[in-house]
């Protein structure tokens, strides 16, 4: 892909939630986007670091900011809101940021539920200093919705989908990483972004669930997948995975196995999760147990499991990986930790 933004430069809100499960959108972003170039994050707990050594302890030259009026000492033209909460609410300091920024001139685009253009006063300020908003989450018109019609079942590539068994988990980034460890490979590859985030790195072909109303789910995740193989003829299709299939909050998944009907899983894990992420008291069901849910529900294989090192010291992944490979018998990886060189040879023996 080309390396000039689709939109342009941006500093990325995600005050009190930078390096928490809550700024999962900021850390897709500081970690890349073909959308943006991004200058800074703002959050005033790590205001003075660089980002990605805040994040994956390796710096990206990105720095975290004390507030607004810092980062617009970068000039930036776009202010997106990198905040992720359960519910996908903004909180009532970040719309009196928002209107600082609108007021300052900047384009807005929000990945969450609290929709921008139901704020009657948000909207007359920014049609005053002529700035666009993007609620990204906004359900389509119907008119422009896909029902699914079979034609999945055309697409003779390699498709691959990254679930997960848990929300929040990094399934996106291991997504990225392996579709962009195929293309160090020369292999033409393509990402189907399902949510508001893989949307916002630029995922040329899209869909967001959880904007999407439930009948057009499937169509959506189809057209998606139909589209990429149509258009670009890759060797492999990356499926983004949403929530976990028996997450109590975000089931997601179903759609992805029945719709996108991928040829292999790659399941992402943390093993130092024990319940699911926000839900106290809602045990995590067991990686055998997820990995044989996947099995029944789509009579496809989980082909390796990629670990989330949450919890986990550096010098602990590798043993970690080896106790995940000797409960199942499935290879396993740290695509964030070592880079996806290993799961793509693996990948590479499965094409068609």
């Amino acid at each position: 892909m080309s390396t000039t933004p689709l939109d342009g430069p941006a500093v990325v809100y995600c005050e009190g939630a930078f390096n928490t499960p809550n700024g999962k959108t900021a850390h897709g972003l500081a970690r890349f986007t073909y959308r943006y170039t991004v200058l800074a994050i703002i959050d005033s707990r790590y205001a003075g670091q660089d980002s990605g050594e805040v994040l994956d302890g390796k710096p990206n030259g990105i720095p975290v900011v004390e507030n607004l009026e810092e980062a617009l000492q970068f000039d930036p033209t776009y202010f997106v809101i990198g905040l992720a909460p359960d519910g996908g609410r903004l909180p009532a300091a970040g719309c009196r940021v928002v209107a600082d920024a609108i007021a300052a001139g900047l384009n807005v685009d929000s990945g969450l539920h609290d929709f921008i253009h139901k704020d009657a006063s948000l909207m007359a300020a920014a049609r005053a200093h002529g700035v666009q908003v993007r609620d990204i989450r906004m359900t389509p018109d119907r008119d422009r919705l896909h029902f699914f019609t079979g034609d999945i079942e055309g697409v003779d590539c390699l498709k691959l989908a990254v679930l997960g068994t848990d929300s929040a988990i990094g399934k996106r980034t291991t997504a990225w990483l392996i579709v962009q460890g195929l293309q160090r490979a020369d292999r033409r590859a393509q990402m189907i972004g399902t949510g508001q985030t893989g949307w916002m790195q630029g995922a040329k072909y899209s869909m967001i669930m959880d904007s999407c109303i439930n009948d057009f789910v499937s169509g959506e995740i189809e057209h998606a997948v139909v589209s990429a193989y149509r258009n670009e003829q890759p060797d492999v299709i990356v499926i983004e995975g949403q929530g976990s299939l028996m997450n109590p909050a975000y089931p997601g998944g179903f759609e992805i196995l029945a719709a996108g009907r991928p040829d292999y899983v790659i399941l992402q894990h943390a093993p130092t999760r024990k319940e699911y992420d926000g839900f106290a008291g809602y045990r995590l069901h067991g990686l055998s147990e997820q990995i044989n849910a996947i099995k029944v529900v789509s009579g496809r294989d989980v082909l390796a499991v990629t670990l989330n090192h949450e919890g986990i010291k550096t010098s602990d992944i590798p043993a970690a990986c080896r106790a995940i490979t000797e409960q199942t018998g499935l290879p396993c990886y740290d695509v964030l930790a070592d880079g996806p060189d290993q799961l793509v040879e693996l990948i590479l023996t499965k094409l068609k």
